[in-house]
């Protein structure tokens, strides 16, 4: 096992994610990420080493929409964003960045990208360290036989737990009924975590997503979890 790996369960697969890259990538998009992204990146050595206070975890930013609102209202706040599809990378980095700029465009100090598989961030953090953890609207992965990659899941609940500080927040967000079910299942049991909100409203203080606004035209309610270390 490296050291970046934290231990799972028997029969938990290598990876949560499917594709990384979905359209190809135009010229603008490569420039992103070979020399903005790596500005932004943090390195195993630095994660092992966070000692910031408060710090913010968003795990599978999407299009970053959510990440930039919440480094933007909250300066004083270190936020880790991870996520491994490139386009979504792509997203991200190019509302930080004009064209042209992508080697020296002035970036938020308090934000740093991971990405890669958010579980191996998690085992590399120290013990409580995250002060709130972000799952928002994440692939449900509908099948039976891919229940074992949904973020939310026994197995996880001990590493999620580990890198939280007592009394931090987990805040989770999905439109999708089976994925709804599967959180209302896999939480109950879980005996670190207290669950103080549940509702089909979003609340006041938490951005919106492009996945959200698609779900609400498409006749799906969103369901929106607070759950906090005990």
């Amino acid at each position: 096992m490296t050291a970046d790996r934290p231990p799972l369960a028997d029969g938990v697969p290598d990876r949560l994610y499917g594709r990384r890259r979905g359209h190809p990538l135009r010229p603008r998009q490569q420039r992103l990420l070979d020399v903005t992204l790596p500005r932004l990146s943090l390195t195993e050595a630095e994660a092992r080493d966070m000692r910031d206070s408060p710090l913010w975890l968003e795990v599978g930013f999407g299009g970053g929409e959510h990440a930039l609102d919440q480094v933007a209202a909250n300066p004083g706040v270190a936020y880790i964003a991870s996520e491994v599809f490139e386009n979504g990378l792509c997203s991200l980095l190019s509302r930080l960045v004009a064209e042209g700029e992508e080697a020296t465009g002035p970036l938020p100090p308090n934000l740093r990208l991971w990405p890669r598989d958010a579980r191996h961030l998690l085992g590399l953090l120290p013990g409580a360290s995250l002060d709130r953890l972000f799952l928002l609207f994440p692939d449900p992965w509908p099948k039976a036989r891919h229940a074992k990659r949904r973020f939310v899941h026994p197995s996880l609940l001990p590493l999620v737990a580990r890198a939280l500080r007592s009394g931090g927040e987990w805040r989770i967000a999905s439109d999708d009924p089976t994925y709804q079910a599967w959180v209302e299942e896999v939480m109950a049991g879980a005996p670190d975590f207290a669950c103080r909100l549940r509702t089909d409203q979003r609340p006041p203080d938490w951005p919106g997503t492009r996945y959200e606004a698609k779900a609400l035209r498409e006749g799906r309610r969103p369901r929106y979890w607070a759950f906090f270390r005990h």
